[in-house]
Formats: structure tokens, sequence, C-alpha cells
């Protein structure tokens, strides 16, 4: 891959690009004022519960970068039922936890494009131990949809650099 692009946006050469992004919380979590956060909410670098009935967990959405072959990553919160939920913590250290059949899940993290993303039907699919799930976005109208199936192309993937890192 390139070793990076001369911005469109600030005209200064960017080394390389991100290739794994996302948010820190699932987006239902940054509704809540920060003084309730604490209590409300129990957040860790990869499961979230919000007022013991909301259930998270961030997984990863990879899109091929087309003229590559390598692939850029979206981590994203997905929300489970409550089921689901207490079924991927009990296996959360287990080996052979990839042998689980797939859930269905609601996409839960706003990413940046013009419509929004939050909301999407995916299916959440286990990985093996220390591997984050895949996230499968099930048919719709939407670009990340879109480019999880067909790719993105180099010039996409700079557009989109250029928004991360000039909002």
């Amino acid at each position: 891959m390139s070793t990076g692009f001369t911005c469109a946006t600030c005209g200064a050469f960017h080394e390389g690009y991100p290739m794994c992004y996302g948010p820190s919380a699932p987006e239902l979590w940054y509704t809540i004022p920060e003084e309730e956060r604490e209590s409300r909410c129990d957040l860790s670098s990869d499961q979230c519960v919000i007022d013991d009935k909301y259930f998270f967990v961030l997984g990863r959405v990879e899109i091929p970068i087309i003229e590559t072959g390598e692939e850029f990553v979206w981590l994203a919160w997905v929300s489970l039922s409550e089921k689901n939920f207490e079924r991927a913590c009990e296996l959360w250290e287990t080996e052979g936890r990839e042998a689980e059949p797939p859930c269905f899940a609601w996409f839960s993290s706003a990413l940046p494009y013009e419509k929004t993303t939050p909301h999407l039907e995916a299916i959440l699919h286990t990985r093996p131990l220390g591997e984050r799930p895949a996230i499968e976005l099930q048919e719709c109208d939407h670009p990340l949809y879109a480019q999880q199936r067909q790719g993105m192309s180099l010039a996409e993937l700079q557009a989109l650099t250029e928004r991360l890192v000039h909002g």
C-alpha cells in the first residue's frame, strides 16, 4: 500500500492510512449525562451494559481495499438481546467459542457516513479466543453495507482518512 497521501483538506502529506478506527463506546452511552454514566453504565474495552437493560459488544466490520487486498476495519458496537449477551459473556474466555452460531444484533455506533449507521441490522459472528467478533451487516441501502460487500478504493480510503483526521 502507498506510504501516504497529500491531503486535499490541509495540503500536508500524511504518512500512511489509519486501517482501524472506531468509537470507544456505543452511541447510547454518549447520550447519558456524564454525571450519570458511572451509576448507569458498565463500560469496558469490549462490552457495555447500560441501565441493566441494554447490552453491547465491540466487533469488527471488515472492508477490503480493492487495489491492495488489505482491509480497513471499523471497530463498532452492536446491541444484543440479554440472552445473547449472557451467552457471549459465558464464552468470552472459552477456547472453541468460534463454533457458537452467529446471532442477530443491531448496529449501535455512529460512523462518519452521510446516512446514519445506528440501528442497521447485523449478524454477529464469534471468533477464536483473543479475536473480536465479526459484524456482518444485513442487506440494506447503506454505503457501509456496499463497502463491506464490494470493498472501497484507495481514493475512498483517502477521503475517509481526511474526514477522520480533520473532522
